[in-house]
């Protein structure tokens, strides 16, 4: 039962620091992946009880933060493809000239590295 409490106090915390995050891209990108494995935690914790795997409730769950991941990738994804499109104009010409002027500066991209999305261990 100690175990099961802490994956929920994992993904609680976890959930609070993303929401902490800010604006701070490379804080919110380190806090979503921290609670994506806490996710992936909780998943493989639930496999280990089949009458709470099988409850309506935990499939409605499951299925809900399925679709919350994936609209999160497809966030991540748009807020990349935005980051490249400026600053493809902060570096090339005449969007370089306007950016000196401005001091615009290029932005970070949104990205994790492959050490933050270890695999997770299910065991059935």
């Amino acid at each position: 039962m100690a175990h099961e409490r802490g994956v929920l106090e994992a993904v609680t915390e976890a959930r609070k620091q993303a929401i902490a995050a800010g604006a701070d891209v490379a804080m919110r990108a380190t806090a979503e992946n921290i609670l994506g494995m806490s996710l992936r935690s909780l998943f493989a914790t639930i496999e280990g009880y089949p009458q709470l795997h099988a409850s309506e409730n935990m499939l409605g769950l499951q299925e809900e933060l399925s679709s919350t991941e994936n609209r999160i990738a497809f966030a991540r994804q748009h807020y990349n493809d935005s980051v490249m499109v400026y600053n493809t104009a902060v570096a090339t010409v005449p969007g370089n000239v306007v950016a000196g002027v401005f001091a615009f500066k290029p932005e970070v991209l949104f990205a994790a590295d492959a050490a933050d999305r270890p695999p997770v261990a299910v065991k059935i």
